[in-house]
């Protein structure tokens, strides 16, 4: 029975003679199906790399073939609108309506379960607020910067060149021209297609220093401020870690190491290049914000700040007493929350390491206040980020912009295939297959992701006025609640306690937990 689908091809070949005899000579051209399913059948049986190809000849290839399809089928026919991962299909279309600029008003009453363990809302004020004026801008840059940038609330995330096509990031660069916000180049270097549009940029540097290292993988100073001085560079951020996998390099191979990557990344044809765990140029907390501080003079005195994904809280601990000791304050923070991710990491790394981005930002805006140097740094949220709610509840929790991704990978037209990792992207966008990333027309996308960015703030400043409020920095923890259970509920101010300024300065006041991460702490070392 394993093998009756091949076997069968026996008596089709004798009907098929007969037929082509009796009847008609246009019957042997059946055979160009049946000849091929033989030979496959055959090889089936004979090949050792498939267990269920040799057990189950021709017909196993029907599970590998429904396997492939698998991710359309869940997606079109099975899942609920309020279903999916890692974005549901009532998150993807919000986004879809709001790039279009269609209607994204929602029928018949919410689809969500109110009543569910961790449903979340905001108290709305009887004293509702309405005035005809945009969100306030950012100004990112504290008294050690001569070049301060004020930025948009909403920003492009880190997404590089190579993971995206060249498209791809021209369209999100025309976009964030259009829109007035702002494009993290990620840290595969400052390519072209970054700097054609016109849109103001993020630079960020990683460990292997694309676009500024020498041929060894160290840091190149000369490089790093000829193109830092760029008018469209606004910011430059440092990331130390990243929310899909913290604490893991990567390797570009050999394969894929093309002169336009050499070009864009300093990097040696014909070599492996590696993106090392960790960065050479510093050790120590205090090493790192003195190459933070090379970093802003280098690039003439712009912001300079850097990106992690919180992991031990002792760490973060170790590079605020550095703060203390240097007096070198970086004018930002990204904080990654390990939900976060555009590219392809390892599983264990994806869904088992690193902090969620509430955790981690409430735990960086505490530590800052507890340090008594919050003034001196802006905060900035990133991790699935993807609507006025979602970004009122990081303002909430200390934020003081927010990045997205994926949500402007949508706004380009991701449908969330999930094949970002195999180069077969089918909307052109995280590919490098000309085939593919050609048709993405660029006016068109560049439009969608201007307006997305546009009607997510927008949304933004309803919900303020709704809550009774005129800006971003009047949210308070008291204003948003989570269901905890039956009839319980609590405050984002009871879930996640603010701390008092300065309060970890004193030993004597700290909770056992806090007192060990503080002692394991040093400046000197992470």
């Amino acid at each position: 029975m394993r093998h009756f689908f091949y076997y069968a091809l026996i008596p089709v070949y004798a009907i098929t003679f007969s037929l082509a005899f009796i009847l008609s000579p246009v019957f042997y051209s059946l055979f160009g199906i049946i000849v091929p399913l033989t030979l496959l059948g055959f090889y089936d049986i004979l090949q050792k790399k498939h267990i269920l190809l040799r057990n189950y000849p021709i017909v196993g290839h029907f599970r590998y073939l429904l396997e492939a399809f698998r991710p359309e089928i869940q997606q079109y026919f099975i899942e609920k609108d309020i279903d999916g991962r890692p974005f549901s299909r009532d998150q993807r279309s919000v986004v879809y309506q709001r790039a279009k600029g269609e209607l994204d008003t929602a029928p018949f009453g919410t689809q969500l379960d109110l009543y569910r363990v961790g449903a979340e809302w905001v108290d709305h004020s009887m004293n509702a607020q309405f005035e005809a004026r945009e969100l306030d801008r950012v100004v990112v840059g504290n008294s050690q910067c001569k070049k301060p940038y004020a930025a948009s609330r909403y920003n492009i995330s880190a997404m590089s060149y190579g993971s995206l096509s060249k498209t791809a990031v021209l369209s999100l660069n025309k976009a964030a021209r259009k829109g007035k916000f702002a494009q993290n180049t990620g840290e595969g270097g400052l390519a072209p297609y970054h700097l054609e549009g016109g849109g103001d940029l993020i630079w960020q540097i990683g460990t292997a220093y694309f676009g500024c290292r020498n041929p060894d993988g160290t840091f190149n100073p000369e490089l790093f401020e000829k193109k830092s001085q760029l008018e469209n560079v606004k910011m430059i951020e440092l990331k130390l870690s990243q929310g899909a996998k913290p604490g893991h390099g990567g390797i570009l191979p050999a394969a894929k190491v093309t002169d336009e990557i050499v070009s864009i990344r300093h990097v040696v044809k014909g070599m492996d290049v590696l993106s090392p765990p960790r960065h050479k140029q510093f050790s120590t907390p205090v090493g790192m914000l003195e190459f933070v501080r090379t970093l802003k003079e280098l690039s003439g005195g712009k912001p300079v700040g850097f990106k992690l994904c919180i992991g031990r809280f002792s760490e973060f601990f170790s590079i605020c007493k550095a703060m203390l000791k240097t007096n070198i304050y970086p004018d930002f923070i990204t904080v990654d929350g390990a939900e976060g991710g555009t590219g392809a990491a390892p599983r264990e790394f994806t869904n088992h390491v690193g902090t969620p981005l509430d955790d981690g930002l409430n735990f960086v805006h505490n530590t800052l206040l507890g340090f008594g140097i919050r003034q001196h740094v802006r905060i900035i949220a990133a991790g699935k980020v993807i609507d006025g709610f979602s970004m009122i509840t990081k303002f909430a929790l200390g934020a003081d912009m927010c990045n997205s991704g994926r949500g402007m990978m949508m706004a380009l037209g991701c449908i969330q295939a999930l094949r970002c990792n195999t180069n077969q992207c089918p909307t052109g966008i995280a590919t490098q297959d000309p085939t593919l990333y050609k048709l993405l027309d660029v006016e068109d996308k560049s439009m969608r992701v201007a307006r997305f960015q546009q009607e997510t703030l927008h949304q933004v400043k309803d919900l303020l006025w709704a809550m009774g409020l005129g800006q971003v920095e009047e949210i308070r923890k008291t204003h948003v609640q989570r269901r905890i259970g039956v009839g319980q509920i609590s405050s984002y101010e009871d879930l996640f306690p603010t701390i008092a300024t300065g309060s970890l300065l004193d030993a004597k006041t700290l909770n056992p937990k806090i007192k060990a991460w503080m002692d394991q702490s040093s400046a000197e070392k992470f």
